[in-house]
Protein backbone atom coordinates (compact mmCIF):
# COMPACT_ATOMS: atom_id res chain seq x y z
CA UNK A 1 0.00 0.00 0.00
CA UNK A 2 1.74 3.13 -0.46
CA UNK A 3 -1.60 5.56 -0.15
CA UNK A 4 0.42 8.95 0.91
CA UNK A 5 -1.00 9.01 4.15
CA UNK A 6 1.44 11.43 6.84
CA UNK A 7 0.25 11.33 10.89
CA UNK A 8 0.35 15.61 11.54
CA UNK A 9 -0.42 16.81 15.41
CA UNK A 10 -1.89 13.08 15.90
CA UNK A 11 -4.71 12.99 13.02
CA UNK A 12 -4.46 11.36 9.42
CA UNK A 13 -3.56 13.70 6.50
CA UNK A 14 -3.19 13.04 2.85
CA UNK A 15 -1.55 15.83 0.49
CA UNK A 16 -1.72 18.09 3.47
CA UNK A 17 -5.26 18.06 4.10
CA UNK A 18 -6.27 16.89 7.33
CA UNK A 19 -8.94 13.74 6.61
CA UNK A 20 -10.41 14.60 9.95
CA UNK A 21 -11.18 18.58 9.55
CA UNK A 22 -12.28 17.51 5.85
CA UNK A 23 -14.98 14.87 6.83
CA UNK A 24 -15.95 17.55 9.43
CA UNK A 25 -16.70 20.33 6.35
CA UNK A 26 -17.95 17.76 3.89
CA UNK A 27 -19.17 14.69 5.69
CA UNK A 28 -19.20 11.28 5.00
CA UNK A 29 -18.78 8.97 3.53
CA UNK A 30 -16.44 10.39 1.20
CA UNK A 31 -13.99 9.77 -1.27
CA UNK A 32 -10.74 11.72 -1.00
CA UNK A 33 -7.88 11.56 -3.80
CA UNK A 34 -4.53 13.00 -4.01
CA UNK A 35 -3.94 14.71 -7.28
CA UNK A 36 0.00 14.24 -6.53
CA UNK A 37 -0.06 10.64 -6.28
CA UNK A 38 -1.79 9.85 -9.94
CA UNK A 39 0.70 12.48 -11.30
CA UNK A 40 3.30 10.49 -9.47
CA UNK A 41 2.13 7.30 -11.15
CA UNK A 42 1.82 8.81 -14.29
CA UNK A 43 4.99 9.87 -14.04
CA UNK A 44 6.84 6.92 -12.95
CA UNK A 45 4.96 4.65 -15.57
CA UNK A 46 6.04 7.11 -18.48
CA UNK A 47 9.93 7.27 -17.52
CA UNK A 48 9.89 2.71 -17.05
CA UNK A 49 8.70 3.46 -20.93
CA UNK A 50 10.91 6.21 -22.16
CA UNK A 51 12.76 4.06 -24.18
CA UNK A 52 9.97 3.26 -26.90
CA UNK A 53 7.88 5.66 -28.76
CA UNK A 54 4.52 4.96 -26.63
CA UNK A 55 1.22 6.84 -25.62
CA UNK A 56 0.11 6.05 -21.86
CA UNK A 57 -4.52 5.67 -22.47
CA UNK A 58 -6.09 5.94 -18.70
CA UNK A 59 -8.57 2.85 -18.53
CA UNK A 60 -11.14 5.48 -17.18
CA UNK A 61 -13.25 2.77 -16.05
CA UNK A 62 -11.43 2.30 -12.89
CA UNK A 63 -12.76 5.84 -12.28
CA UNK A 64 -14.56 8.09 -14.56
CA UNK A 65 -14.59 11.24 -12.54
CA UNK A 66 -14.03 14.68 -14.19
CA UNK A 67 -11.90 16.01 -11.77
CA UNK A 68 -9.84 12.35 -12.19
CA UNK A 69 -10.03 13.09 -16.10
CA UNK A 70 -8.74 16.44 -15.81
CA UNK A 71 -6.17 15.57 -13.65
CA UNK A 72 -4.57 12.99 -16.09
CA UNK A 73 -5.70 15.41 -19.39
CA UNK A 74 -3.34 17.60 -17.93
CA UNK A 75 -0.35 15.41 -17.80
CA UNK A 76 -0.51 13.94 -21.51
CA UNK A 77 -2.74 11.05 -20.74
CA UNK A 78 -4.96 9.99 -24.07
CA UNK A 79 -8.09 7.83 -22.43
CA UNK A 80 -9.80 4.48 -22.96
CA UNK A 81 -13.38 4.30 -22.92
CA UNK A 82 -15.79 1.04 -22.84
CA UNK A 83 -19.23 2.51 -23.09
CA UNK A 84 -21.21 5.87 -25.09
CA UNK A 85 -21.24 7.37 -21.06
CA UNK A 86 -17.39 6.81 -20.83
CA UNK A 87 -16.80 8.49 -24.20
CA UNK A 88 -19.34 11.84 -23.35
CA UNK A 89 -17.56 12.05 -20.39
CA UNK A 90 -14.06 11.96 -22.00
CA UNK A 91 -15.12 14.69 -24.58
CA UNK A 92 -16.67 16.81 -21.37
CA UNK A 93 -13.61 16.51 -19.59
CA UNK A 94 -11.35 18.02 -22.04
CA UNK A 95 -9.91 14.92 -24.46
CA UNK A 96 -9.95 15.29 -27.98
CA UNK A 97 -10.92 12.38 -30.43
CA UNK A 98 -7.34 11.75 -31.56
CA UNK A 99 -6.64 11.32 -27.59
CA UNK A 100 -9.73 8.30 -27.36
CA UNK A 101 -9.81 4.55 -27.81
CA UNK A 102 -12.95 3.45 -27.76
CA UNK A 103 -12.74 -0.05 -26.58
CA UNK A 104 -15.08 -2.83 -24.94
CA UNK A 105 -16.76 -5.98 -25.57
CA UNK A 106 -20.55 -5.00 -26.07
CA UNK A 107 -20.68 -1.69 -28.01
CA UNK A 108 -24.02 -1.06 -29.45
CA UNK A 109 -24.94 0.31 -32.98
CA UNK A 110 -25.38 3.87 -31.37
CA UNK A 111 -22.26 3.50 -29.57
CA UNK A 112 -20.46 2.48 -32.65
CA UNK A 113 -21.90 5.44 -34.39
CA UNK A 114 -20.96 8.27 -31.67
CA UNK A 115 -17.20 6.66 -31.84
CA UNK A 116 -17.13 7.30 -35.28
CA UNK A 117 -19.13 10.54 -35.23
CA UNK A 118 -16.18 11.41 -32.87
CA UNK A 119 -13.55 10.87 -35.13
CA UNK A 120 -12.17 8.60 -32.54
CA UNK A 121 -7.97 7.53 -32.59
CA UNK A 122 -9.17 3.87 -32.56
CA UNK A 123 -12.16 2.21 -32.41
CA UNK A 124 -11.55 -1.37 -30.59
CA UNK A 125 -13.13 -4.73 -32.18
CA UNK A 126 -13.56 -7.68 -29.84
CA UNK A 127 -15.25 -9.93 -32.86
CA UNK A 128 -15.75 -10.46 -36.41
CA UNK A 129 -19.35 -9.27 -36.15
CA UNK A 130 -17.98 -6.03 -34.71
CA UNK A 131 -15.55 -5.54 -37.04
CA UNK A 132 -18.19 -5.87 -40.02
CA UNK A 133 -20.74 -3.87 -38.43
CA UNK A 134 -18.10 -1.03 -38.01
CA UNK A 135 -17.56 -1.21 -41.74
CA UNK A 136 -21.54 -0.70 -41.91
CA UNK A 137 -22.04 2.06 -40.11
CA UNK A 138 -18.79 3.86 -41.29
CA UNK A 139 -20.25 3.40 -45.14
CA UNK A 140 -23.24 4.99 -44.02
CA UNK A 141 -21.77 7.50 -42.46
CA UNK A 142 -18.61 7.94 -45.59
CA UNK A 143 -15.89 8.22 -42.80
CA UNK A 144 -13.17 5.20 -42.88
CA UNK A 145 -12.46 4.52 -39.01
CA UNK A 146 -9.45 3.03 -37.88
CA UNK A 147 -9.90 0.12 -36.02
CA UNK A 148 -7.96 -1.76 -33.82
CA UNK A 149 -8.20 -6.35 -33.39
CA UNK A 150 -7.98 -7.09 -29.61
CA UNK A 151 -7.06 -10.51 -29.57
CA UNK A 152 -7.51 -12.84 -26.85
CA UNK A 153 -4.14 -14.35 -26.65
CA UNK A 154 -5.53 -17.77 -24.82
CA UNK A 155 -2.19 -17.33 -22.31
CA UNK A 156 -2.70 -18.98 -18.45
CA UNK A 157 -2.90 -15.64 -16.30
CA UNK A 158 -2.33 -15.58 -12.66
CA UNK A 159 -4.44 -13.04 -10.71
CA UNK A 160 -6.14 -12.40 -7.76
CA UNK A 161 -9.44 -13.34 -8.43
CA UNK A 162 -11.37 -15.03 -11.25
CA UNK A 163 -13.20 -11.78 -12.25
CA UNK A 164 -10.20 -9.65 -13.06
CA UNK A 165 -8.54 -12.26 -15.45
CA UNK A 166 -9.62 -11.44 -19.49
CA UNK A 167 -6.94 -13.53 -21.79
CA UNK A 168 -7.76 -17.18 -21.08
CA UNK A 169 -9.31 -19.49 -23.20
CA UNK A 170 -13.13 -19.15 -23.14
CA UNK A 171 -13.35 -15.25 -21.60
CA UNK A 172 -15.60 -13.35 -23.27
CA UNK A 173 -12.95 -10.60 -24.09
CA UNK A 174 -11.09 -10.34 -27.47
CA UNK A 175 -10.96 -12.71 -30.70
CA UNK A 176 -10.07 -16.35 -30.36
CA UNK A 177 -6.69 -16.73 -30.91
CA UNK A 178 -7.60 -18.95 -33.56
CA UNK A 179 -9.15 -16.87 -35.82
CA UNK A 180 -7.40 -13.39 -35.20
CA UNK A 181 -5.62 -13.45 -38.24
CA UNK A 182 -8.01 -14.05 -40.79
CA UNK A 183 -10.42 -11.70 -38.71
CA UNK A 184 -7.06 -8.90 -39.01
CA UNK A 185 -7.12 -10.14 -42.76
CA UNK A 186 -10.72 -9.19 -43.15
CA UNK A 187 -10.16 -5.70 -42.84
CA UNK A 188 -8.32 -5.71 -45.99
CA UNK A 189 -11.78 -6.36 -47.94
CA UNK A 190 -14.28 -4.86 -45.53
CA UNK A 191 -14.97 -0.94 -46.81
CA UNK A 192 -14.41 1.59 -44.20
CA UNK A 193 -12.43 0.15 -42.42
CA UNK A 194 -7.94 0.71 -41.55
CA UNK A 195 -6.40 -1.82 -39.76
CA UNK A 196 -4.19 0.32 -37.72
CA UNK A 197 -3.40 -1.85 -34.42
CA UNK A 198 -3.33 -4.79 -32.67
CA UNK A 199 -3.64 -5.96 -29.31
CA UNK A 200 -4.64 -7.71 -25.91
CA UNK A 201 -5.29 -7.05 -22.40
CA UNK A 202 -4.73 -10.01 -20.43
CA UNK A 203 -6.42 -10.03 -17.23
CA UNK A 204 -5.94 -6.60 -13.83
CA UNK A 205 -3.39 -6.91 -10.85
CA UNK A 206 -0.68 -9.43 -12.97
CA UNK A 207 1.17 -11.29 -9.85
CA UNK A 208 3.14 -13.09 -12.57
CA UNK A 209 4.48 -11.36 -15.82
CA UNK A 210 5.30 -14.62 -17.45
CA UNK A 211 1.69 -14.57 -18.95
CA UNK A 212 2.34 -11.15 -20.53
CA UNK A 213 5.85 -12.47 -22.18
CA UNK A 214 3.59 -14.54 -23.54
CA UNK A 215 0.98 -12.80 -25.00
CA UNK A 216 3.47 -10.71 -26.59
CA UNK A 217 5.27 -13.42 -28.06
CA UNK A 218 1.93 -14.09 -29.64
CA UNK A 219 1.25 -10.74 -31.26
CA UNK A 220 4.35 -10.21 -32.68
CA UNK A 221 3.84 -13.69 -34.18
CA UNK A 222 0.30 -12.07 -35.72
CA UNK A 223 2.21 -9.05 -36.44
CA UNK A 224 4.74 -10.73 -38.60
CA UNK A 225 1.87 -12.80 -40.11
CA UNK A 226 -0.55 -9.90 -41.20
CA UNK A 227 2.70 -7.87 -42.88
CA UNK A 228 3.29 -11.34 -44.67
CA UNK A 229 0.07 -11.00 -46.17
CA UNK A 230 0.95 -7.56 -47.47
CA UNK A 231 -0.70 -5.25 -44.58
CA UNK A 232 0.66 -2.05 -44.28
CA UNK A 233 -1.20 -0.12 -42.22
CA UNK A 234 -0.12 -1.32 -38.59
CA UNK A 235 0.87 1.58 -36.15
CA UNK A 236 0.18 0.57 -32.96
CA UNK A 237 0.53 -2.79 -30.48
CA UNK A 238 -1.68 -2.50 -27.47
CA UNK A 239 -1.11 -4.55 -24.18
CA UNK A 240 -3.68 -3.16 -22.15
CA UNK A 241 -3.39 -3.13 -18.45
CA UNK A 242 -2.70 -5.14 -16.02
CA UNK A 243 0.14 -3.82 -13.32
CA UNK A 244 -0.19 -4.65 -9.95
CA UNK A 245 -1.22 -2.41 -6.89
CA UNK A 246 -0.65 -3.57 -3.66
CA UNK A 247 -3.55 -3.14 -1.11
CA UNK A 248 -1.35 -3.92 2.24
CA UNK A 249 2.25 -4.47 2.59
CA UNK A 250 2.96 -6.47 -0.50
CA UNK A 251 5.59 -5.14 -3.01
CA UNK A 252 4.29 -2.53 -5.75
CA UNK A 253 4.46 -3.83 -9.25
CA UNK A 254 7.59 -4.50 -10.65
CA UNK A 255 8.61 -1.99 -13.36
CA UNK A 256 11.64 -3.22 -14.23
CA UNK A 257 10.80 -6.77 -14.67
CA UNK A 258 7.69 -5.44 -16.79
CA UNK A 259 9.81 -2.88 -18.97
CA UNK A 260 12.41 -5.97 -19.84
CA UNK A 261 9.95 -7.77 -21.26
CA UNK A 262 7.75 -5.22 -22.71
CA UNK A 263 10.83 -3.28 -24.30
CA UNK A 264 12.27 -5.53 -26.39
CA UNK A 265 9.24 -7.00 -27.94
CA UNK A 266 7.85 -3.37 -28.66
CA UNK A 267 11.34 -2.66 -30.17
CA UNK A 268 11.27 -5.76 -32.52
CA UNK A 269 7.84 -4.97 -33.95
CA UNK A 270 8.75 -1.28 -34.40
CA UNK A 271 5.32 -0.14 -33.62
CA UNK A 272 4.80 2.92 -31.01
CA UNK A 273 2.53 1.33 -27.91
CA UNK A 274 -0.53 1.55 -26.25
CA UNK A 275 -0.59 0.87 -22.68
CA UNK A 276 -4.08 1.18 -20.81
CA UNK A 277 -3.52 1.32 -17.01
CA UNK A 278 -6.78 2.27 -14.91
CA UNK A 279 -5.84 0.69 -11.24
CA UNK A 280 -2.21 1.55 -11.25
CA UNK A 281 -2.87 5.41 -11.89
CA UNK A 282 -5.23 5.85 -9.39
CA UNK A 283 -5.77 3.49 -6.84
CA UNK A 284 -3.63 4.11 -4.48
CA UNK A 285 -4.48 7.65 -4.84
CA UNK A 286 -7.81 7.70 -2.79
CA UNK A 287 -9.57 7.12 0.52
CA UNK A 288 -12.57 6.30 1.60
CA UNK A 289 -13.50 8.44 4.68
CA UNK A 290 -16.51 6.81 7.22
CA UNK A 291 -17.46 7.27 10.14
CA UNK A 292 -18.73 4.58 13.05
CA UNK A 293 -22.14 5.15 13.70
CA UNK A 294 -22.06 2.23 16.79
CA UNK A 295 -20.19 -0.72 18.03
CA UNK A 296 -21.83 -3.44 19.17
CA UNK A 297 -21.23 -7.25 20.36
CA UNK A 298 -23.14 -10.15 18.74
CA UNK A 299 -22.44 -14.02 18.53
CA UNK A 300 -19.28 -13.13 20.57
CA UNK A 301 -18.11 -10.72 17.83
CA UNK A 302 -17.58 -7.40 17.70
CA UNK A 303 -18.72 -5.03 15.16
CA UNK A 304 -18.28 -1.50 13.81
CA UNK A 305 -20.80 -0.22 11.71
CA UNK A 306 -19.68 2.44 9.52
CA UNK A 307 -21.63 5.10 7.55
CA UNK A 308 -20.41 3.41 4.18
CA UNK A 309 -21.21 0.02 3.24
CA UNK A 310 -21.09 -1.93 -0.40
CA UNK A 311 -23.36 0.44 -1.99
CA UNK A 312 -20.30 2.75 -1.68
CA UNK A 313 -17.10 0.43 -1.81
CA UNK A 314 -18.61 -2.97 -3.27
CA UNK A 315 -15.13 -4.38 -4.27
CA UNK A 316 -14.80 -6.20 -0.55
CA UNK A 317 -18.02 -7.84 -0.71
CA UNK A 318 -18.12 -8.52 -5.14
CA UNK A 319 -14.42 -9.75 -5.11
CA UNK A 320 -13.22 -10.49 -1.46
CA UNK A 321 -10.81 -7.43 -1.85
CA UNK A 322 -8.56 -6.45 1.20
CA UNK A 323 -8.48 -2.74 1.86
CA UNK A 324 -6.22 -1.71 4.79
CA UNK A 325 -8.20 0.61 7.43
CA UNK A 326 -6.58 2.94 9.81
CA UNK A 327 -8.02 5.15 12.66
CA UNK A 328 -8.06 9.02 11.34
CA UNK A 329 -6.67 9.42 14.82
CA UNK A 330 -3.94 7.08 15.32
CA UNK A 331 -3.47 4.63 17.90
CA UNK A 332 -1.81 1.87 19.06
CA UNK A 333 -4.87 -0.51 20.85
CA UNK A 334 -5.78 -3.02 18.83
CA UNK A 335 -8.99 -5.14 18.39
CA UNK A 336 -10.69 -7.81 16.22
CA UNK A 337 -13.68 -6.41 14.90
CA UNK A 338 -15.78 -6.99 11.50
CA UNK A 339 -16.19 -3.52 9.87
CA UNK A 340 -19.98 -3.66 8.26
CA UNK A 341 -22.43 -0.73 6.89
CA UNK A 342 -25.82 0.02 7.05
CA UNK A 343 -27.04 -1.83 4.41
CA UNK A 344 -29.79 -4.29 4.69
CA UNK A 345 -28.03 -6.98 3.26
CA UNK A 346 -25.20 -9.20 4.90
CA UNK A 347 -23.18 -9.03 2.26
CA UNK A 348 -22.85 -5.63 3.45
CA UNK A 349 -19.32 -5.36 4.79
CA UNK A 350 -15.83 -3.72 4.48
CA UNK A 351 -13.89 -6.33 6.40
CA UNK A 352 -14.19 -9.21 8.70
CA UNK A 353 -12.90 -10.40 11.57
CA UNK A 354 -9.93 -7.79 10.66
CA UNK A 355 -7.31 -6.57 13.27
CA UNK A 356 -7.31 -2.90 13.32
CA UNK A 357 -7.02 -0.29 15.40
CA UNK A 358 -9.34 0.12 18.27
CA UNK A 359 -12.50 2.53 17.65
CA UNK A 360 -15.80 3.84 19.17
CA UNK A 361 -18.81 5.01 17.97
CA UNK A 362 -17.98 8.53 16.45
CA UNK A 363 -14.92 8.32 15.42
CA UNK A 364 -13.25 8.46 11.69
CA UNK A 365 -11.77 5.59 9.23
CA UNK A 366 -10.11 5.73 6.45
CA UNK A 367 -10.07 3.16 4.11
CA UNK A 368 -6.91 3.00 1.79
CA UNK A 369 -6.64 2.57 -1.85
CA UNK A 370 -9.70 3.53 -2.74
CA UNK A 371 -9.56 5.34 -5.68
CA UNK A 372 -10.27 3.22 -8.41
CA UNK A 373 -13.35 0.96 -8.28
CA UNK A 374 -15.06 2.40 -5.46
CA UNK A 375 -16.91 5.63 -6.50
CA UNK A 376 -17.36 4.35 -9.59
CA UNK A 377 -19.08 1.45 -9.10
CA UNK A 378 -21.07 2.85 -6.34
CA UNK A 379 -25.17 2.57 -6.37
CA UNK A 380 -28.29 4.07 -4.85
CA UNK A 381 -29.27 0.88 -3.15
CA UNK A 382 -31.53 1.35 -0.09
CA UNK A 383 -31.86 4.57 -1.71
CA UNK A 384 -28.65 6.14 -0.37
CA UNK A 385 -27.18 9.12 -1.65
CA UNK A 386 -23.65 8.52 -3.44
CA UNK A 387 -20.85 9.98 -1.89
CA UNK A 388 -18.84 13.00 -3.21
CA UNK A 389 -15.79 13.08 -4.16
CA UNK A 390 -13.02 15.72 -3.20
CA UNK A 391 -9.02 16.38 -4.75
CA UNK A 392 -6.96 17.68 -2.20
CA UNK A 393 -3.21 18.59 -3.28
CA UNK A 394 -0.56 20.64 -1.26
CA UNK A 395 -2.69 21.42 1.32
CA UNK A 396 -5.64 22.28 -0.66
CA UNK A 397 -9.11 20.40 -1.41
CA UNK A 398 -11.71 20.96 -4.06
CA UNK A 399 -15.01 19.38 -4.50
CA UNK A 400 -15.23 17.36 -7.89
CA UNK A 401 -18.73 15.36 -7.42
CA UNK A 402 -20.92 17.16 -5.40
CA UNK A 403 -22.65 14.27 -2.61
CA UNK A 404 -26.31 13.43 -3.69
CA UNK A 405 -29.39 14.51 -2.12
CA UNK A 406 -32.44 13.01 -1.69
CA UNK A 407 -34.17 15.10 -4.50
CA UNK A 408 -31.36 13.33 -6.78
CA UNK A 409 -32.75 10.12 -5.56
CA UNK A 410 -36.20 10.97 -8.13
CA UNK A 411 -34.98 13.65 -10.09
CA UNK A 412 -35.86 11.40 -13.35
CA UNK A 413 -39.00 9.39 -11.45
CA UNK A 414 -43.01 9.82 -11.61
CA UNK A 415 -45.37 8.69 -9.18
CA UNK A 416 -48.09 9.41 -12.11
CA UNK A 417 -47.25 8.03 -15.12
CA UNK A 418 -48.31 9.10 -18.67
CA UNK A 419 -50.19 5.76 -20.50
CA UNK A 420 -49.61 5.52 -23.90
CA UNK A 421 -50.17 2.77 -26.10
CA UNK A 422 -47.60 1.73 -29.14
CA UNK A 423 -50.19 2.26 -32.14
Amino acid sequence: MRTPLVAVDGTLHLDGVSLEALADRAGTPAFVYSASTVEARYHELDRALAAVPHRIHYACKANASLGILGTLRALGAGVDVVSGGELYRAAAAGFGPGDIIFGGVGKSNQELQEGIDAGVRLITVESEAELRQVSVLASRSGREVRVAVRVNPEVAVDSVHAYIKTGQKGDKFGIPWDEAERVARLTMTLPSVRLVAVGMHIGSQLTNLAPLADGLRRLEDLVARLRGAGITTLEHVDIGGGLYVPYDDEPAADLAQYTAIVVPAVQRLGLELIVEPGRFLVAESGVLLTRVLYRKRSGGRDLLIADAGMSDLLRPSHYDAYHRILAARPRAAQATVDVVGPICESGDFLALDRTMEDVESGELLVICTAGAYGSCMSSNYNSRPRAGEFLVRDGQWAVITERERYADLVRRETVTPEWRTLA
